[in-house]
Formats: structure tokens, C-alpha cells, sequence
């Protein structure tokens, strides 16, 4: 029996543990569809992982994760390195893990988290701040409202925030004017 307080994905093989990924469920929208995949990552001492993911609009993103032991912050950045290849196969996309170390999408030098050269890409993609991410959440927002998609899920996917902070972006680029007021003022 496991009796570890905290489950230290970080310390473990690959060889030790499985993968498994089952479709959960799917909503078809006019362009396209959004679908659930439950994963698990098993190990032979009985810990685990369960996850949902969402796949919208060409975005991977993970919805709930519970874990025995418990993940700690560093094991729940690790978990990613551990389920994209799986998760990716069975949504039929392609992972980060395809792409060469060290380059960016356009085959360029890429950047860890401290900006500095050939890093491993990053969960979140990079986005702008101030004006400029305010312009582009607008544009995403509209894009999204143009092709009858929810807009807000099109923010999330493309900023790679929860719907709090996306809302919380939304109303700043209302706020900037590059939406329209939310209600009508009287």
C-alpha cells in the first residue's frame, strides 16, 4: 500500500506507469465539436491520476484532475509531459513532444519561462499584454460570435486561462471599447 504523502510524478519512470485515454462524451457545434476524454495515469502501487480533458477548437485544456496521493504544484506541471502524447493520439492531433527541442511552431529558437533560449514549450501560450491582448481577445471573441461558437470557450482556448480570467479579459476589452457595452446604458 502506497503511504507517500505526495505522489512525485517527477521521480517516477515512464516505464512505471500507464496511460489510458476513453472518449467521454461530444457536443457537435455548426463548425466543428468539442469533445471529453477522461484520463488515467496508473502506477503498479496503486497511485493514480484522473483527468478530464477538453478538446475545442483545436485546444487541449484539462478540466478536473484528481489524484491519490495528492499531486503537488510541481507534479501538476509535470502530469502534462506524462499524458500529451496519449491524449494527443486519441484526439488525433499532433503533441509539442513532435516538434524538435528548442524551437518554436515556425521551427525557430523557442523559449522557457524565464524568456531565455530553447526551453520546453509552455502550457499557456504567450499573450500579449495590456492593449494589444485586448485588441486580440476582441477579435477572438467576434471570430468566435461570427461562426455561432461560444466566445468565451474560444477566449479560453486561445489565451489558455480559466473562464474567470477570460471573462475578467472580456470585460477589458470592453472596457477598452473594442466590444460593445454589455448592457444597454440608460
Amino acid at each position: 500500500m502506497l503511504e507517500a504523502s505526495f505522489l512525485n510524478l517527477s521521480d517516477r519512470r515512464a516505464e512505471d506507469g500507464t496511460v489510458s485515454v476513453t472518449p467521454a462524451w461530444e457536443v457537435q457545434e455548426h463548425t466543428g465539436a468539442t469533445s471529453w476524454f477522461q484520463v488515467r495515469l496508473a502506477f503498479e502501487d496503486g497511485a493514480r491520476v484522473d483527468a478530464l480533458a477538453v478538446v475545442a477548437g483545436g485546444q487541449v485544456s484539462i478540466e478536473d484532475v484528481k489524484a491519490w496521493p495528492a499531486l503537488s504544484l510541481a507534479d501538476l506541471t509535470v502530469l502534462a509531459d506524462w499524458i500529451e502524447e496519449p491524449l494527443c493520439r486519441a484526439c488525433g492531433m499532433e503533441s509539442y513532444a513532435d516538434e524538435e527541442p528548442g524551437t518554436d511552431e515556425d521551427g525557430g529558437p523557442g523559449t522557457d519561462e524565464d524568456g531565455g533560449p530553447g526551453g520546453a514549450p509552455r502550457a499557456r501560450p504567450a499573450w500579449p499584454r495590456g492593449i494589444e491582448g485586448r485588441w486580440l481577445v476582441a477579435q477572438e471573441y467576434r471570430a468566435a460570435q461570427e461562426e455561432g461558437l461560444d466566445p468565451v470557450l474560444a477566449v479560453m482556448c486561445a489565451t489558455g486561462h480559466s473562464r474567470r480570467r477570460s471573462l475578467r479579459l472580456i470585460a477589458q476589452a470592453r472596457d477598452a471599447g473594442f466590444l460593445t457595452p454589455r448592457h444597454a446604458r440608460r
